[in-house]
C-alpha cells in the first residue's frame, strides 16, 4: 500500500475533526486529534472484507489512558461470541460489542502492544471471519502517537 493510499484510508477511520498526521510508517499511521485530545496509531486490515476493519492503539491524556487497544471488526459479532487476537505466536481473547473489540484489561493491553512490537503479522478471528494486519511500521507509529501526546 502506498503512503498516500494508507493516509487516505486511515483518515476516514474516525470522524472528521482537527486531526493532525504524525506520520505514515509502512502499513501503520499515527494521528493526533485536538478535541478531545488523543493520539493513536492505526492500521487497516487487508484483503476483501465485508466492511472496513481497523486496529488502533490510543493515548488519551485527559483521561489518563495510555496504550488502549481497540479494534473495529469487519463484521458484527453476536453477544458472548469469542473473538481472538493472534499476534505472532501469542493469542488473546478480546471483549466485544457489535463490531468493536478491546483488550480485557490493562495487563492484556500491555502484552498485546509488546507482541505487536516484535511480530510481523496479526489477525483477529471469530464467528466466521478473520481480519489480517501487517505489523510493519506498527512500533514506530505507536511511538509517534505516544510522543505526540506526551506534552498534553
Amino acid at each position: 500500500m502506498t503512503r498516500l493510499a494508507a493516509l487516505a484510508l486511515l483518515a476516514v477511520a474516525s470522524p472528521l475533526a482537527a486531526r493532525e498526521s504524525l506520520g505514515v510508517y509502512d502499513s501503520w499511521a499515527a494521528f493526533r486529534d485536538a478535541s478531545p485530545a488523543r493520539c493513536y496509531a492505526i492500521a487497516k486490515a487487508g484483503g476483501k472484507l465485508p466492511a472496513p476493519a481497523y486496529a488502533t492503539i490510543s493515548t488519551w491524556p485527559g483521561k489518563g489512558v495510555r496504550g488502549a487497544v481497540h479494534i473495529v471488526l469487519s463484521r458484527e459479532v453476536p453477544a458472548k461470541a469469542t473473538v481472538r487476537l493472534t499476534v505472532g505466536e501469542k493469542r488473546f481473547t478480546l471483549v466485544t460489542k457489535g463490531r468493536n473489540a478491546w483488550a480485557a484489561d490493562p495487563q492484556s493491553e500491555a502484552a498485546i502492544i509488546a507482541a505487536i512490537r516484535s511480530a510481523t503479522r496479526m489477525s483477529v478471528s471469530g464467528a466466521g471471519f478473520t481480519d489480517r494486519y501487517f505489523l510493519s511500521g506498527a512500533a514506530t507509529a505507536i511511538d509517534a502517537a505516544t510522543v505526540g501526546c506526551a506534552s498534553r
